[in-house]
């Protein structure tokens, strides 16, 4: 049986890309992606491509195909939302582990910063909510989530504080990260005294807008340096719109990462390092909650000990995550599977932990609404 290694990645810098466009960006990663993998264009015969609000064109992978001058024998664009990073990774994986693929070449990018105003943006986001009962209230995406963290913090007594200690997490390790959006220390005391934007989310609890694009190739032959495997996927999708959800206390990441870990043949207590998906601090701590890497209200108690920091029993977001690190649409998601590749192949430099052997990747899309979990394992 084939296995799926991922043999190299590519990202550009996050943050402010001015006259740079959608497919700039993805070109670039691209072209870092292959350099790493040690591949040609004519080597990719998959291509998996994230969508664009910014360029929300009905044949985005064809599209950059013709732009990058690949031919190849497998192409499609994805939407899940934040997921759809870790959907495509999972994809990959299936194509190249049944032979139909031998490279394929799983990217997305945006110029979301630069390339839409900020009501654009607004607007484009909050369409994840209910057409009739969520959208015309005027709900955003940060709304959206601060119901639900007004719902979880109440049934679990999850503070404002246990939020801020992600967020400062988040900062800390995007410091060490060259291609960080946001690299200003925070405290815990900045974060709680941040504009309000959805109570009781603050702006220091929001990822913010960034331009930036990620690519990664998933191959079936294993690369020459670290190989770093592929070895289970999972997929769960309870509900769509948050009047839907029927308990935030079971939004579907436990069911995807149980199939995730049934398939792979391990467990939570075997995992080194988390790449978890963070859009804002609630959905953060919701995640690690649920999945069981801590216990409910238990995550911030888990950070205060070190267990999240580098030098702890998981490392959790070692970039910076979309809290700091940046949130490009798509590729923000990326942004984890790339640096939790990276932490598995000790190419991690000076944030490099100690080499895991298993690492766990989680992602959702919408508001809390399709889950995809990852685990990456290193041989030899």
């Amino acid at each position: 049986m084939n296995h799926a290694y991922i043999t190299g990645t590519g990202n550009t810098a996050f943050g402010r890309h001015e006259g740079h466009s959608t497919l700039d960006l993805m070109a670039q990663a691209a072209k870092k992606a292959l350099h790493a993998a040690q591949l040609e264009r004519k080597d990719i015969d998959g291509v998996l491509c994230g969508y664009a609000t910014t360029l929300p064109h009905l044949m985005l992978s064809t599209l950059f195909c013709e732009r990058f001058a690949l031919r190849p024998n497998y192409a499609h664009s994805l939407q899940v939302g934040g997921a759809t990073g870790a959907a495509m990774l999972m994809l990959a994986r299936e194509l190249v582990v049944s032979g139909r693929c031998k490279n394929v070449l799983v990217l997305a990018g945006e110029n979301r910063l630069t390339g839409q105003t900020r009501d654009s943006s607004i607007q484009t986001l909050a369409q994840v909510g209910h057409a009739d009962y969520e959208v015309p209230n005027g709900a955003s995406v940060p709304a959206y989530y601060g119901l639900m963290a007004s719902r979880y913090m109440h049934e679990t007594g999850v503070t404002s504080e246990d939020l801020a200690e992600f967020a400062v997490l988040m900062r800390d390790n995007a410091i060490r990260h060259p291609d960080a959006h946001l690299t200003t220390p925070i405290s815990i005391a900045e974060v709680l005294a941040s504009k309000p934007i959805a109570e009781p989310l603050r702006l220091l609890d929001c990822c913010p807008i960034s331009d930036g694009a990620v690519a990664l190739i998933v191959s079936s032959e294993a690369p020459k340096g670290a190989r770093v495997r592929l070895t289970g996927a999972g997929q769960a999708h309870l509900h769509q719109h948050l009047t839907a959800m029927n308990d935030v206390m079971d939004c579907g990441a436990a069911a995807a990462s149980k199939i995730a870990f049934k398939e792979a043949g391990f467990s939570v207590s075997d995992i080194n390092y988390l790449g978890i998906y963070d859009s804002f601090t609630i959905t953060l701590t919701m995640l690690l909650e649920e999945i069981g890497f801590a216990p409910r209200a238990g995550a911030a108690r888990r950070l205060r000990q070190g267990d999240f920091s580098a030098k702890g029993d998981l490392p959790l977001n070692t970039h910076g995550g979309l809290l700091s690190f940046g949130h490009s649409g798509v590729a923000g998601g990326m942004a984890h599977a790339v640096e939790t590749y990276l932490q598995c192949a000790g190419l991690a430099g000076e944030r490099q932990v100690k080499v895991p052997a298993h690492a766990f990747v989680h992602a959702d899309g919408g508001v809390m609404s399709s889950h995809v979990s990852l685990i990456m394992s290193r041989e030899g």
